[in-house]
């Protein structure tokens, strides 16, 4: 099975989005990472969260729908 991290802040309502449609989707579990205070994580993603990212190292970047995040997950 895939291993899933989110890549969110905090207070931020697209990734609350993200959460909601994920388990819409009936998505496996998945890790939250916060970037907040965290350097490294602001640099690559700052304003592109929530990103979805795979163990592949596929990332599905906002704004993704329930059609997008079903494709994703069966790749």
């Amino acid at each position: 099975m895939t291993h899933l991290v989110l890549y969110q802040r905090d207070d931020c309502m697209l990734c609350d989005r993200a959460v909601a449609l994920l388990a819409a989707v009936g998505a496996p579990d998945f890790e939250s990472v916060w970037i907040d205070g965290d350097a490294a994580l602001e640099a690559r993603y700052g304003e592109r969260v929530p990103v979805l990212r795979d163990d592949a190292g596929r990332e599905l970047g906002w704004p993704f729908d329930a059609t997008t995040l079903r494709a994703f997950l069966r790749t």
